[in-house]
């Protein structure tokens, strides 16, 4: 139950395994230390005018913590939380019957809210400006619409790409903030955490290699962490040192710079199968054998942070770091590509 006395929905299924990891307030949210300090200052407003928070959206590549965050909101402000997504609102509906569930100062999240359908995205739009919802009865002719009054909630919505989101959309948001890549620091932090709460013993140096090879992200270091702990109970007694966690991480496939099997097909495809040609995204996708979508949100943004790929005009190209990560020389015919990616 939350401090409002209304239940909080449970996490999506996929997040269950991290519910006991997350952390319930501020002060233990590792990272983000702007986007946290701007927080603070909103719901500390918030609580002193004793209302609800501005509605707020979060954007950032998966697995940087805004469901985390949204959690905390609700938390911090001791009201109800309940989570639902933007492809399973399919209908008016099933927005409107959440949305009259609301109780005052609730905080609703949706995840990936970009991918509202339209006819639903219309009717939040009212509901989170003058905390009403418009509802049509009847069809034809005959139709009518009546109004109804809502609770005032907390909208937070969540999403992995905000250019999709509509102008109307992102402008009733009070605040909007971006979540970065962590650093390698804030990921050890997290880690060393993480290995507390699951009662494993890990040093400075182990929980250092798991967060270096954690591509920036908590949710990749708390799964790196819990196979490395599986690896030491089998193999190791159960203590991770560094060279427990370099055979673990070897074990389970991920290499030196956190880079898994599917970022090394993507790269072996650019680099030798294409022989250093522009390819476009679809055609990459297939031959990796993933979606698009799964390619360009998942695994691009690392591989571009880690300036192992670029984007041209043209389509994906692999830069000189990746030929050296695979221990190839890059191609003497570089034509109709942009010649500065092989400069020295």
């Amino acid at each position: 139950m939350s401090e409002s006395g209304r239940e909080s929905d449970p996490l999506p299924e996929e997040d269950a395994p991290d519910s006991s990891l997350r952390p319930r307030n501020l002060a233990e949210f590792v990272g983000q230390g702007q986007l946290k300090e701007h927080l603070d200052i909103v719901l500390s407003a918030a609580r002193k005018r004793e209302q609800p928070v501005d509605h707020l959206l979060f954007a950032g590549p998966p697995g940087l913590g805004k469901t985390t965050l949204a959690g905390i909101v609700a938390i911090e402000m001791g009201v109800g939380f309940r989570i639902t997504s933007g492809p399973a609102l399919e209908r008016q509906g099933d927005l409107a019957s959440i949305l009259t569930n609301l109780g005052p100062g609730d905080v609703l999240f949706i995840d990936e809210i970009h991918r509202l359908p339209r006819t639903v995205e219309e009717i939040l739009y009212p509901a989170m400006e003058d905390f009403q919802l418009d509802i049509i009865l009847g069809k034809g002719p005959s139709a009518r619409s009546i109004r109804l009054d809502l609770e005032r909630f907390t909208l937070i919505g969540a999403t992995t790409r905000a250019g999709l989101i509509s102008g109307p959309l992102r402008d009733r948001f009070g605040h909007v903030a971006r979540l970065d890549f962590y650093g390698v620091d804030e990921l050890q932090a997290i880690v060393e955490r993480t290995a507390h709460v699951l009662g494993v013993y890990i040093d400075a140096l182990g929980a250092h290699e798991v967060a270096r090879r954690s591509r920036g992200t908590p949710r990749i270091a708390n799964r790196l962490l819990r196979r490395v702990r599986d690896y030491s109970e089998v193999r190791a007694e159960g203590r991770i040192d560094l060279a427990v966690a370099k055979a673990g991480l070897a074990t389970f496939d991920i290499d030196e710079l956190g880079l898994d099997r599917v970022d090394r097909a993507i790269l072996h495809t650019l680099c030798v199968k294409f022989a250093g040609e522009a390819v476009g995204l679809s055609t990459l996708a297939v031959s990796v054998g993933e979606e698009p979508d799964t390619v360009e949100e998942v695994y691009e943004p690392f591989l571009l942070q880690m300036g192992l790929l670029r984007r041209t005009p043209r389509g994906r190209v692999a830069a000189p770091r990746a030929y050296a990560h695979l221990g190839l020389a890059p191609p003497d015919d570089t034509d109709g590509l942009d010649r500065t990616l092989f400069d020295p």
